[in-house]
């Protein structure tokens, strides 16, 4: 029996498609999950296990969860790759920003200046289950991987429970399990949204079976001051939002986290050098849409194309 359930948190739609002999009981399952990864990741709760970490930067060592733990470590292992536009430490500087929320705002050059100060993922330390941020003020951010690792989980756990099939979307971060019963061949239909158009015109439509498609872009979380628009995905290094070409970027690979972690290590390279590293990758493919609403694939992808 396929059932459908949505709900909204994370600061997003949330939907999820189960196929399972009891798949109200499974959708609960689902849901009692996301409140919990959510309680656990969450930079904007303070009652969260992250944020236990955030407040006590400067101050001591907190002991985590297993899984924070491990989010953290491939965090801090991605921001400290050569190249990389990925920076888990990056928390200040979304908070001085606000862009997402109701209250963003552009902070004087002297606050970005002191948040980039603070911004360094070499001194977040690790030690066996604790972490340490060693300078007062800092704060990780895992908004750029936490939906795709929570994904994951929540395929782990339909796999225990002998799910058939299912699709979950959190948000623009989608993974599919097991056949699509609705199409004939039994794959997923996923739509890569066009970013220079309305909500829900497809640039393209991939096909697609248990494999995550994860989409970042600059076209939808925004805020504009004096006629200048900024959008939310950030520079760690200038401490504004990055300057790009680019207005999308969709990965396509095993894992969802796989797709987080390459956006948001790519997004803000070239069009060129994007697609030069996707065909280096083994097993992440990738689609690139320019402001224009020009796209690019990477060498895999034409057999993923409906």
């Amino acid at each position: 029996m396929e059932k459908h359930r949505r709900i909204q948190l994370m600061g997003t739609t949330i939907d999820l498609k189960v196929r399972h002999q009891d798949a109200e009981k499974t959708l609960d399952e689902l849901v009692d999950l996301l409140y919990l990864y959510n309680k656990r990741f969450s930079a904007n709760d303070p009652r969260s296990e992250l944020a236990q970490v955030n407040k006590n930067a400067g101050i001591q060592p907190v002991k985590v969860h297993p899984e924070l733990y491990e989010l953290i470590k491939i965090g801090k292992e991605h921001s400290l790759a050569p190249d990389s536009f990925l920076n888990i430490t990056i928390g200040p500087l979304v908070k001085s920003w606000r862009i997402g929320f109701q209250d963003a705002q552009k902070p004087s050059d002297k606050i970005i200046q002191e948040k980039l100060e603070i911004i360094d993922p070499g001194q977040a330390v690790l030690s066996k289950d604790h972490v340490y941020l060693t300078k007062k003020g800092m704060a990780i951010d895992l908004g750029a991987l936490a939906k795709g690792y929570i994904a994951d989980r929540l395929i782990d756990h339909l796999k225990l429970v002998k799910a058939e099939s299912a699709l979950i979307n959190l948000g623009g971060n989608l993974i599919t399990m097991g056949p699509a019963m609705q199409h004939k061949d039994h794959f997923w239909r996923i739509g890569i949204q066009n970013p220079i158009k309305k909500r829900g015109h497809s640039q393209s439509v991939l096909r697609i079976r248990d494999q995550s498609v994860v989409t970042s872009g600059i076209y939808e979380r925004f805020y504009t001051e004096n006629g200048k628009t900024y959008h939310h995905i950030f520079n760690s290094k200038t401490g504004y939002p990055i300057e790009t070409e680019i207005a999308s970027l969709t990965i396509i690979s095993n894992l969802s986290v796989e797709g987080e972690i390459w956006t948001s290590r790519l997004f803000g390279q070239s069009r060129a050098e994007i697609i030069t590293q996707l065909n280096e990758l083994s097993g992440i493919e990738g689609i690139v849409i320019d402001q224009k609403g020009k796209v690019y694939y990477s060498e895999g992808v034409n057999q993923l194309l409906l």
